[in-house]
C-alpha cells in the first residue's frame, strides 16, 4: 500500500498549490482523494462551507467521518487549516477534535482562521424555521420528471450554514472566531443579534405553526465562553500563514467542501449551498491568488447523487437506483439521509470541470457499477419549448434544469470484481470504455480511479500509458 501511495505525483514546485474539488452535487469522494495525495503537501486547507459537508476516509479498515476539519489531519505533521471562507460550528469542531484524539489522531496541526465566521445557536434555529415556513408557504411541488420544483423548501441540513453566511454579508450582527475569544466585543454583537433575531424567529415560527426559541446574550455567552477557551490556541491569521508557506516554497493542498453544482453562484440555484464551492472560491475563502493554483483535481463519482431538493436530471426511481444506493452506501455522512441516485451526467461534469479549470479527474466508486447489465451516461439534454431542442450545455438554474430531460449514450456493463485491480489496463474492457467516454466528453484526463473504499483501493494512472 505504501509503495503505491508513494507513486502519487509530487506536489507542484515553487510553493504552487493543488486543489481538490467536487464536480457534481457533493459526496464524490473528495476526502479519499485528499487523503491519498496529502503526503506530498505541508498544509491541507478548507476554504468554504461548514459542518454541512461530510468527507469520509477509510484507513486500515477504520472509517473517519470529517465535517469541518480537513482530511489531511490524518497525516501527522501536516497543518490542517480552516480558512476564512469557512463557517465554524464550535461545538461540532470540538466534537471532531475529541473524536479524533480518542482514536489516536494527532490534532496539534489544526489551525482556524480568526476571520472565519461562527455558526451561533440562533442560526440553527433560523435555518430550521425557514425550512418549515417555506414548506408552509409554498408546499413542495414537483415537476413532470419528479424533481422538486419551485415554491418549497431548499432542503438544507438545518445546521445554520445559510443564516451564518447571510449574517456575514449583513455584517453588523456577524460573529467571527476573533470575536468569540473577545468577551466584551462578543456581548455587544449579541445584544444586537438577539434584538434582531428574536422577533424574526417569532414571525417564522408563527407562519410554521410552531413555538419560537428565544435567545439572550447571557445565555449565548455562557455557551460560547468555554468553547472559545478550548479553541483559542488554534486561532491564527491564516492568510499570512498560507502566504508565508507559499513564499518558503512549501506546497499547499486546498480541499473543497460540497461541490460545484451546489455553488451559490454557479450551481442549480436556488437549490444550492451558501458558499463558493469551485476552485473559484479559493482566493476569497483562503486569501491565496488563483494564479498560484497549479493543479486542479476534479472528483467525479461514477454515477450521480444528490441530497435534498433540486433537480437531478438522471435520477433513478427504480430497482437499479436502489441497487446503486445500497452498494455505494449512499447515505449522508453528515445527515444520514438517503441520497438520490442517478446515472452519470457528463453535461454537468463538463460544465463543472470548465468552472474550476480542472487539469485532471479522479473517478470514484467505479466498483459500485459492477454487475449492472447496462450503463447509461447523459451526454445531452432535451429542453422543452415550442419545439424540443437538444443542448450539450449545462443549465445552472434549478427550475429550468428540472424541465430538462437527459439524452443517454448506452454502454455495456461489466460483471467482474474490480476492487483488487491496480492498473487501468487490467480493468474489464467495458469499464475501460466507460472511462474513455468520460475523458472524451469532459476533455480532461483521468488521473485516479477509485475501485473500493479503502485507502489503497485506487488506480493511479500513468500519464504516458493511460494505466
Amino acid at each position: 500500500m505504501a509503495s503505491k501511495i508513494d507513486e502519487t505525483p509530487a506536489a507542484p514546485a515553487g510553493g504552487l498549490c493543488t486543489a481538490v474539488v467536487g464536480l457534481q452535487w457533493g459526496d464524490e469522494g473528495k476526502g479519499k482523494v485528499v487523503d491519498l495525495i496529502a503526503p506530498r503537501f505541508d498544509a491541507v486547507v478548507r476554504y468554504n462551507g461548514g459542518a454541512n459537508a461530510g468527507h469520509s476516509v477509510v484507513v486500515q479498515g477504520e472509517r473517519y467521518a470529517l465535517h469541518l476539519i480537513p482530511s489531511g489531519i490524518l497525516y501527522p505533521g501536516k497543518l490542517a487549516v480552516i480558512g476564512n471562507g469557512v463557517v465554524v460550528d464550535p461545538e461540532v469542531i470540538l466534537q471532531e477534535i475529541e473524536g479524533l484524539q480518542a482514536r489516536g489522531v494527532d490534532t496539534s496541526g489544526l489551525v482556524i482562521s480568526d476571520r472565519a465566521h461562527v455558526v451561533m445557536p440562533y442560526h440553527k434555529a433560523e435555518d430550521e424555521l425557514r425550512e418549515l415556513a417555506l414548506t408552509a408557504y409554498g408546499g413542495n411541488p414537483v415537476t413532470a420528471n419528479g424533481a422538486p420544483g419551485a415554491g418549497g423548501s431548499i432542503g438544507t441540513t438545518k445546521r445554520g450554514i445559510g443564516p451564518c453566511y447571510a449574517d456575514k454579508a449583513q455584517r453588523a450582527t456577524a460573529v467571527r472566531i476573533a470575536d468569540l475569544i473577545r468577551p466584551d466585543l462578543l456581548r455587544q454583537k449579541l445584544i444586537l443579534a438577539c434584538g434582531i433575531k428574536n422577533p424574526m424567529l417569532r414571525g417564522l415560527a408563527a407562519d410554521a405553526g410552531v413555538e419560537a426559541p428565544q435567545f439572550t446574550p447571557d445565555e449565548i455567552i455562557a455557551w460560547a465562553t468555554p468553547l472559545a477557551e478550548r479553541l483559542r490556541d488554534s486561532v491564527r491569521d491564516t492568510t499570512y500563514l498560507l502566504h508565508d508557506l507559499r513564499a518558503a516554497g512549501r506546497p499547499i493542498l486546498f480541499e473543497g467542501a460540497n461541490a460545484a453544482l451546489l455553488d451559490v453562484d454557479h450551481g442549480t440555484y436556488p437549490y444550492v449551498t451558501s458558499s463558493s464551492c469551485t476552485a473559484l472560491g479559493i482566493p476569497a475563502g483562503a486569501g491565496v491568488p488563483g494564479s498560484q493554483i497549479a493543479e486542479v483535481i476534479g472528483v467525479v463519482k461514477a454515477y450521480s447523487t444528490r441530497v435534498g431538493n433540486g433537480p437531478l436530471p438522471t435520477e433513478l426511481h427504480d430497482a437499479t437506483g436502489e441497487t446503486i444506493r445500497q452498494r455505494g452506501r449512499e447515505f449522508g455522512t453528515t445527515t444520514g439521509r438517503p441520497r438520490r441516485v442517478g446515472w452519470l451526467d457528463l453535461v454537468a461534469v463538463r460544465y463543472s470541470a470548465m468552472l474550476s479549470g480542472a487539469t485532471s479527474l479522479a473517478v470514484t466508486l467505479l466498483d459500485v457499477l459492477s454487475g449492472l447489465p447496462r450503463l447509461r451516461v447523459c451526454t445531452r439534454y432535451e429542453v422543452p419549448g415550442g419545439e424540443p431542442s437538444m443542448t450539450d450545455r449545462f443549465i445552472p438554474d434549478g427550475d429550468l434544469l428540472a424541465e430538462a430531460r437527459p439524452v443517454y449514450t448506452d454502454l455495456p456493463g461489466f460483471t467482474e470484481d474490480i476492487t483488487n485491480v491496480r492498473s487501468r489496463a487490467d480493468l474489464p474492457a467495458a469499464a475501460r470504455a466507460y472511462l474513455d467516454l468520460i475523458e472524451e466528453v469532459v476533455g480532461v484526463p483521468i488521473r485516479l480511479i477509485g475501485v473500493g473504499p479503502a485507502r489503497d483501493q485506487v488506480i493511479i494512472c500513468d500519464e504516458t500509458s493511460g494505466g
